[in-house]
């Protein structure tokens, strides 16, 4: 195969093209057809309605179903055609809130993700190498049976749940409580290896992890910062938002990536900076930003703490330093600055090429000290702008489904073990059998974070003696999650060769089914798809939408609650699974799900929207305004589309959502807020809490703490309590008061729950308390280590973390090129579904890595060359090269949304028959390597080394 173009430099700006397109890059056997190939996300005739007129009449009525695309969590809305119960055809929502008739090629390719031939269609197991169609009920009765025979030997952190962000919000909660029931914090999902590190540092920042404003918001921004973001490919709808503020209010937009993405296309800088210098980067500018006496200075000193510490830390990188450590030129650092600075207010965006490395949680918050420095928070415009990968990610992380932390991030505390009990109107003695309750390495394990989806495989194959439990893994599911997207997978393959069972749940059999070349002890669950159950589905600015059935489950599949509840009643614990919960038959009432997520999640505020209020957002989702996200008029007037947590108090209270986080402005009771009073009142003898900064209307006209019961009674307003809520409040605070009377007291009187902090610039309870520049472990900059080293190796929760016996072998020599990886508009996540989707696959059909024409030809590679490129652990890969200058010499990039393939080895033999997807490939995971972060344990994707030769 010859790829048919160079990638060229055509320069009126001096700044690279992005060399040869996608569309370009393909099997030369396999044309461009037109049809969905052409969507873009502009103009109404983006594509063309899939109609079955051979067996549908053309008079046959049509059903219109209100969806919300499965793919980036920008929300999408959608109308899909449904006839005789049969998804003909679908069309953008032209007047939906978030995306007004925008589709990527993703979205506009939705309905084939439901008929899929590729789907799995039936239980299946696999027998002496051969898979074999079973019926549910063997399949869950010997699944259920393996459950209880692990459980019985190994105690139950003998299994590993695997969740999904595709899973619905209620579906999320319940996997979540499953594991609970079952008596393990062995579960977690794909923000693992996303953005826990997004949610660990920001919200030991202000308060909260997620998103601070909305894609709508980015509207009104004067900059917009993109720090290991590509939204031109990886949320391509969002760029509507980012260009109207291009074009309507000329906000500048500032590009910080290895590479000259799609998005740097469109930016006013590109700064090409090192993988993995984000904090030099970011102290470089406010170096320029201190010197110049840019901060907001009234901002810092009403509402943040110890940025005098920051400064001490940023002095130690004045621009040769900054210019040395990332290779970015000072005049780019310095222009950076200068441009947020004089626009103001500006946004910052980050994604995955912020959070994929060892030092994740630093970098995120070195993100949140610069918008603190220029005074961007809590503003139109402003915030730190966090987007999310998949449609459900946000609801899945804060439902819980993790393995360090209770739905509404309680953590595991006794305390949060109680107040989970108390909503589930269960014993807490008997939730507290449910668990080992020995002690391992000086740990117990209910009250122990689990073993992360990052490094599942560590649990299966180190010796039980180093884990902080009483075995090893012996059995996991991977529900709706594919492992292709997991570093090492060399020992991914050998985790699953040893595990005694491997339950995959999923319309498609995914990497887990698969890569592994084990002839049986094997099982794959049919769920449905999202389009055959309905529920709701937080976008990444905290909206909850309603998503609505299209059609019937197809197949034999069956919704991921059904599964949950047959395996919940054959492992004896169905009774307490849905004690307040009714069941039609083996389907649990989504309803009742809603009201006891509404009966818990007191600490996000995720209480006030009922599934009433969300299915009536959605059957109106027209009436919001695209700008401000909220209804002008009519029965909705004034809520923000989704409400947006917090969302306070009951649903009877009508709270209108938050769609702008600590935003001082706004009435609490009108979406209003501040930072939040969670690290108590003082530190080292310091007040902490905000000082003459509080929300509009608030009683307390200075900073406090976090309601109680007895601040309450301090404050004269205990008496503001009905005789019901004082039964409820008494001895509880704002967060576990169900009667939700203490807060709809706090809000009565002007104040937020929560209480009125400043935001902290140091996080005292991590291991940096500033954030740290530390070289990647595997780092071609071996003379800078000495200077930036990384963490002695340590226990983090249950597994041996390794950190500086890694960073102390020299590999550049052999690896002398950096390599990170990241998305393509085409493909999401692990792949298995939109590479078996036939419009998509058409769209790009090779797995390739991306390399700068001054390395390729020292290695004799031309463009489209079969290369061999080997990571720093000996993961080798056989791909296409692509030659192209929108990546610096020494830098290399990958996709890494392909699988089916395996160091040159197809993988076609172990699938199922008739799933193998359209494209299969190697995973940029088998060369990527070890690296993980100490709070989280997100993997580090963004930044390893190579070496690269001619196939």
């Amino acid at each position: 195969m010859q790829l048919t173009r160079k990638a060229k430099t055509v320069s009126t700006d001096s700044k690279p093209t992005l060399g040869i397109n996608r569309r370009q890059f393909m099997k030369g056997a396999a044309g461009a057809t037109g049809g969905i190939a052409a969507a873009t996300i502009l103009g109404n005739g983006m594509m063309r309605k899939a109609e079955a007129a051979d067996y549908i009449p053309h008079n046959t009525p049509t059903e219109i179903k209100r969806t919300i695309c499965s793919h980036c969590a920008v929300g999408c809305g959608i109308y899909a055609e449904v006839q005789n119960g049969v998804w003909t055809g679908q069309e953008p929502a032209f007047d939906h809130p978030f995306n007004q008739g925008g589709h990527c090629a993703k979205g506009a390719a939705l309905r084939e993700h439901g008929h899929g031939e590729k789907r799995v269609k039936y239980p299946l197991k696999k027998v002496a190498g051969k898979w074999q169609k079973i019926s549910w009920d063997q399949a869950i009765n010997e699944v259920g049976d393996k459950m209880l025979e692990h459980r019985e030997k190994s105690g139950p952190d003998s299994l590993f749940f695997m969740g999904s962000a595709k899973f619905s919000n209620q579906a999320c909660y319940m996997y979540r409580k499953f594991a609970a029931m079952w008596g393990t914090n062995n579960v977690d999902h794909s923000a693992r290896i996303c953005h826990s590190t997004t949610v660990a540092g920001v919200a030991n920042t202000w308060g909260y992890g997620a998103q601070t404003n909305s894609f709508n918001d980015i509207q009104n921004a004067n900059a917009i910062f993109f720090i290991g973001s590509n939204p031109a490919e990886a949320h391509p709808v969002a760029m509507q938002h980012i260009l109207i503020a291009k074009e309507r209010k000329n906000a500048k937009i500032i590009v910080v990536d290895p590479r000259f993405s799609r998005t740097a296309a469109h930016s006013d800088l590109h700064c090409a900076i090192r993988p993995g210098t984000d904090i030099p980067f970011i102290y470089g500018m406010l170096w320029h930003i201190f010197e110049n006496g840019w901060e907001d200075q009234a901002f810092i000193d009403s509402r943040v703490y110890a940025m005098d510490e920051i400064r001490k830390e940023v002095a130690k990188f004045p621009p040769k330093e900054v210019e040395d450590v990332t290779g970015v030129a000072e005049k780019d650092v310095y222009m950076a600055a200068k441009l947020m600075a004089e626009n103001r207010p500006g946004t910052v965006v980050w994604c995955m090429g912020g959070t994929q490395h060892h030092v994740g949680n630093a970098n995120t918050r070195a993100y949140c000290l610069l918008q603190l420095a220029l005074g961007n928070m809590g503003v139109e415009g402003g915030g730190t702008n966090i987007f999310r990968g998949h449609d459900n990610v946000q609801g899945a992380t804060d439902l819980g489904l993790l393995f360090d932390t209770l739905p509404g991030y309680y953590g595991l505390s006794t305390g949060a073990w109680k107040h989970w009990s108390n909503v589930w109107e269960l014993d807490f003695d008997w939730v507290k059998g449910r668990f080992d309750n020995n002690e391992y390495l000086g740990r117990v394990p209910m009250n122990t974070p689990g073993i992360p989806c990052s490094r599942w495989h560590d649990g299966v194959l180190e010796s039980a003696e180093k884990l902080a439990q009483k075995d090893q893994v012996k059995m996991a599911f991977f529900w709706g999650q594919s492992v292709n997207t997991e570093t090492r997978q060399n020992d991914v393959r050998d985790a699953l060769d040893k595990l005694d069972t491997v339950v995959v749940v999923d319309p498609f059999p995914t990497m887990a089914g698969v890569l592994s070349d084990r002839p049986d002890g094997i099982y794959i669950l049919p769920a449905c798809t999202v389009f055959e159950t309905e529920g709701a589905v937080s976008n990444s600015g905290r909206s909850q939408q309603w998503r609505q059935q299209v059609v019937q489950p197809l197949f034999e599949s069956k919704t991921d609650l059904e599964i949950m509840y047959l395996l919940a009643k054959k492992v004896g614990m169905a009774e307490q699974f849905t004690k307040r919960m009714r069941v039609d038959g083996n389907i649990v009432n989504l309803d009742d799900i809603q009201d006891e997520i509404n009966r818990g999640m007191w600490t996000i505020g995720m209480t006030g929207q009922s599934a009433q209020r969300l299915r009536e957002h959605t059957e109106n989702w027209g009436v919001f305004d695209f700008k401000t996200l909220e209804a002008p008029g009519g029965k909705l007037k004034g809520e923000t589309y989704g409400l947006p947590w917090p969302c306070w108090g009951t649903p009877e209270q009508k709270h209108p959502g938050t769609q702008i986080l600590y935003r001082t402005g706004r009435h609490v009771l009108e979406g209003g807020g501040n930072f939040r009073a969670r690290y108590g009142v003082e530190h080292n003898g310091t007040n902490i809490l905000a000082e003459g900064s509080y929300s509009k209307g608030a009683e307390i006209q200075d900073g406090y703490p976090e309601f109680t019961d007895k601040m309450l009674k301090q404050l004269g307003w205990w008496d503001d309590l009905t005789a019901d809520e004082k039964a409820s409040a008494e001895g509880k605070n704002w967060k576990t008061d169900l009667s939700g009377g203490i807060q709809r007291v706090a809000m009565k009187h002007g104040c937020i729950p929560f209480g009125n902090a400043k935001a902290r610039s140091i996080v005292w309870t991590f291991p940096d308390p500033a954030p740290v520049h530390r070289e990647p472990l595997y780092t071609t900059r071996r003379d800078l280590i000495a200077k930036y080293p990384t963490y002695e190796d340590r226990q983090v929760h249950r597994l041996p973390t390794l950190y500086k016996s890694i960073q102390d072998k020299d590999l550049s020599g052999k690896y002398p090129l950096a390599l990170t990886s990241g998305r393509l508009v085409e493909y999401e996540g692990g792949g298995e579904e939109t590479r078996s989707n036939p419009w998509l696959a058409e769209l790009q059909q090779e797995m390739f890595v991306e390399i700068n024409p001054a390395d390729a030809a020292e290695r004799l590679i031309r463009d489209g060359d079969d290369v061999w490129l080997e990571g720093a652990e000996g993961g080798r890969i056989k791909i296409k090269a692509m030659v192209t200058p929108r990546v610096q010499p020494g830098v290399t990039f990958m996709p890494y949304h392909f699988a089916g393939v395996m160091s040159g080895e197809s993988l076609e033999a172990n699938y199922p028959e008739g799933t193998v997807p359209y494209i299969i490939g190697e995973s940029a995971n088998t060369a990527l390597t070890y690296g993980y972060d100490p709070v989280t344990q997100m993997q580090e994707t963004k930044s390893s080394i190579c070496q690269i030769v001619k196939a």
